[in-house]
């Protein structure tokens, strides 16, 4: 069979953007699965399957307690199924439980209801659904902590190496060599620092103190929207002041090596910054200060992944080097991803963990489920905002892309 151009092309972009978030993907949402799981076993539950993927399986085992261990081949995540699951809510009203209890003391006897989800205690059925996004957090918290300790902490100083001509920079009169050393009175000493703040006050003055020579100077910039290029996020519009920070000289870069206690700290701290940054951009969002073009969808994300891949292979150096060079920005990727998706999952919108934990709290004070009407209403509401929210964000990535161009490769 001859392999031709169209066809070792399909072959680099499935390598390049499939496979890693593929990977990616269905370690941070079977980690999530498992957190359910895992207190759902140790609560006396009894679950019927553990499926990492969809669809039909291509290998299943049972386990001595009765799980169906389950691998399906459409790799999008994976499930836990609890015996007596009435449908995708989980969250049967009064009647629903008293039909359902019925019929399992028909079949099984009196008490063989106790292993089952829908009849224990509210807290322990709010532990369990708690559980998944917790393992995301936890998850997070591993990854970032097993980077620290291994790679260590890079810290690049907000050096100016270039300032472009009329940009809000030159207009508020930085020069090249000055040395941010505060964003609107808070000390700074990594170049992430000032760019994600700036990043997210488009129309905003920030106040910036600068070493200059040895003396401090006070400037102010106000960032405007503009549409950037990025290698790893594709197409994005961002709030920028035109300032290029690059290291001039060698001090200007420097890692620090990290103790397991330090990494651990660590660990914690990037996961507060994660999810202040995301809280800081969805109230901008509400407010309409941004535009939400930087939420991303499942193309996203695979792009993302494969930026990663690509830089990797573009930067040079040996096969063991860009391996080693993907795999630690895979890792990064897969726990800034958990944060995401454990932070989603605890919104409080039913069909998501949170909204049934609202339930929950609603059943544990009035000391009875929410009405069938009530959750059904609930349910599909919840359902068009996810399905919008979806929409949203994969039409972002598309408009991010150049989708023909990409399709195009695919063939030619």
């Amino acid at each position: 069979m001859e392999i031709t151009n169209g066809m070792l092309g399909v072959l680099s972009q499935i390598v390049t953007y499939v496979l890693p978030f593929l990977v990616v993907l269905t370690t941070v949402v079977t980690i999530h699965e498992l957190g359910h799981f895992l207190v759902a076993r140790w609560c006396g539950v009894k679950i019927d399957r553990f499926a990492i993927g969809f669809g039909k399986a291509i290998f299943s085992r049972t386990d001595r307690h009765g799980v169906e261990w389950r691998v399906a081949w459409l790799p999008l995540g994976g499930y836990v199924k609890f015996a007596g699951d009435l449908d995708a809510s989980s969250v049967p009203d009064r009647e629903g439980l008293d039909r359902l209890r019925s019929r399992i003391i028909a079949e099984q006897g009196p008490g063989a209801e106790r292993v089952y989800f829908h009849f224990k205690p509210v807290w322990q059925r709010a532990l369990v659904t708690v559980a998944g996004p917790v393992a995301n957090f936890i998850l997070a918290f591993v990854l970032f902590t097993v980077l620290f300790s291994i790679v260590g902490e890079q810290i690049v100083a907000p050096r100016v190496f270039a300032v472009a001509p009329g940009s809000p920079a030159a207009a508020a009169g930085f020069q090249s060599r000055d040395l941010i050393t505060a964003v609107n009175g808070r000390p700074v000493h990594d170049g992430s620092e000032v760019t994600g703040t700036v990043m997210l006050s488009a129309g905003e003055p920030i106040r910036f103190t600068v070493d200059r020579g040895g003396r401090p100077v006070e400037l102010t910039a106000t960032p405007q929207r503009v549409e950037i290029q990025d290698q790893v996020a594709g197409r994005v519009k961002v709030a920028r002041i035109g300032l290029d920070l690059r290291p001039l000289v060698g001090s200007d870069i420097s890692i620090r090596r990290l103790n397991p206690i330090e990494a651990a700290a660590k660990g914690v701290d990037r996961i507060g910054e994660v999810l202040g940054t995301t809280l800081r951009y969805l109230g901008r969002i509400v407010t309409g200060r941004e535009s939400g073009d930087m939420l991303n969808g499942p193309i996203g994300i695979a792009t993302a992944a494969g930026g990663i891949t690509k830089q990797a292979s573009d930067v040079g150096g040996s096969v063991g080097d860009a391996a080693i060079s993907v795999g630690l920005n895979l890792v990064q990727l897969a726990a800034i991803l958990s944060i995401g998706i454990g932070f989603l999952n605890l919104l409080p919108i039913p069909i998501l963990d949170g909204g049934h934990l609202v339930f929950y709290a609603y059943e544990a004070v009035a000391r009875r489920p929410v009405a069938a009407r009530v959750q059904e209403a609930g349910y599909r509401v919840g359902l068009a905002l996810l399905a919008g929210l979806m929409l949203f964000a994969t039409w972002n990535d598309l408009q991010k892309l150049n989708l023909f161009k990409f399709l195009g490769g695919l063939v030619s």
